[in-house]
């Protein structure tokens, strides 16, 4: 780990030593993985509701009138569809096709959109856009970097909206899903939008660092009769990882495309205009694709997979695990791997190298869990 001193914290660092948690190194920032245990808290979230600090993650606006024409010329996702309110999941890509970031675009009422990007790619993100501002489509475009002064909460699981009423009174107006609404809480605004990483219904909230530690803390006495958990990197890992969302860094990367991902319905290669990488989208989509992301689970008990663990066909290796776990809510080990298009449909059976030794594994179809009404489990 590297030094403490040298990473960042989130302005609700004194919360988590508080509150117990054990702090980790994170994408350079300094962050809490657990406080009562992984499993704990994942089932709080399956259950009841958890809270995750996501301050570190990046806040970026972009208002003009001309902002649909701009980000729809940066992103792959058709921003034109989003009416004031909405939200979307997009990428932004090189032009190679690869995934530079995964992100989450707000439209704002007044011609402004907020994007929610994620933490270690700031810098680049921030910088990706700076230069695309100098091309003739950014004239007109105004452009702001928030991150360094909001702060975020995840509240996430059956009851979180339960509990935002609680802390909010009658007049709050509750979003729908992929919503943002905005609303005041001890005279301070707090944007909530209706999304989340953990395959649950829940809230992302976003607020000035100033109140971050007060409404931290008013939340969790809010959400104390409801079940509410203060929850770490470690439980948002497994959570995301049953319901197969990918990890920017991992299961995307500037070397892999949205469609070998498979995320093709958050590309739109039919909208007006370009963005870097289309072309060789379409090409790969007329062509079809050589590897995919496919979810696989394991066949016997043992140690759990893990990202850069080869899969085998025989004596052949055809993909590479990319992330990987044991999974509280089903019991048995988890993960998601790049294999070969003709081993990637369901019910495949290869085998994974666990430290020397070969244990088998199969295809299965995404994702390994979704919530009907309350949380249930879908069986591959």
């Amino acid at each position: 780990m590297s030094d403490p001193a040298t990473l960042q914290k989130t302005a609700l660092f004194s919360a988590h030593q508080k509150l117990g948690a054990r702090l980790v190194e994170f994408g350079g920032w300094l962050m809490p993985v657990q406080y009562s245990g992984i499993v704990d808290e994942h089932k709080a979230v399956r259950e009841a509701a958890g809270v995750f600090d996501i301050s570190h993650m990046g806040e970026f606006f972009v208002s003009s009138t001309f902002g649909k024409s701009f980000l729809n010329g940066l992103l792959t996702n058709d921003v034109g569809k989003l009416a004031a309110g909405q939200g979307q999941y997009t990428l932004v890509l090189n032009e190679q096709g690869g995934v530079i970031d995964d992100l989450i675009i707000y439209r704002l009422p007044d011609d402004q959109y907020f994007l929610v990007v994620n933490a270690s790619k700031i810098d680049e993100d921030r910088t990706w856009i700076e230069e695309k501002l100098k091309l003739p489509g950014g004239v007109g475009i105004f452009f702001s970097d928030r991150s360094s002064f909001y702060s975020a909460l995840a509240l996430q699981g059956p009851k979180a909206l339960e509990i935002a009423r609680a802390l909010f009174g009658p007049g709050w107006p509750e979003p729908k899903r992929n919503e943002i609404t905005s609303y005041s809480w001890n005279c301070q605004p707090i944007l909530a939008a209706r999304t989340g990483y953990t395959g649950e219904d829940g809230l992302e909230l976003f607020f000035a660092n100033e109140i971050a530690e007060n409404f931290f803390f008013a939340l969790l006495e809010a959400g104390k009769p409801f079940g509410l958990k203060p929850c770490g990197l470690g439980a948002r890992d497994t959570l995301r990882l049953e319901a197969c969302l990918p990890l920017n860094g991992n299961d995307l990367s500037d070397k892999r495309t949205p469609l070998e991902a498979g995320l093709g319905s958050f590309v739109s290669l039919t909208k007006e205009g370009d963005f870097p990488g289309k072309a060789v989208l379409q090409k790969q989509k007329s062509e079809g694709i050589k590897e995919k992301l496919v979810a696989f689970r394991a066949k016997e008990k043992g140690p759990p997979p893990r990202p850069h663990y080869p899969l085998f066909l025989g004596d052949a290796q055809v993909g590479e695990a990319t992330s990987g776990a044991p999974s509280p809510t089903l019991g048995y080990g988890i993960g998601l791997a790049y294999v070969r298009a003709d081993q990637s449909e369901p019910g495949t059976t290869l085998e994974l190298e666990v430290r020397g030794n070969r244990v088998p594994v199969e295809v299965v179809k995404k994702p390994f869990y979704k919530r009907v009404s309350r949380a249930s489990i879908s069986t591959p």
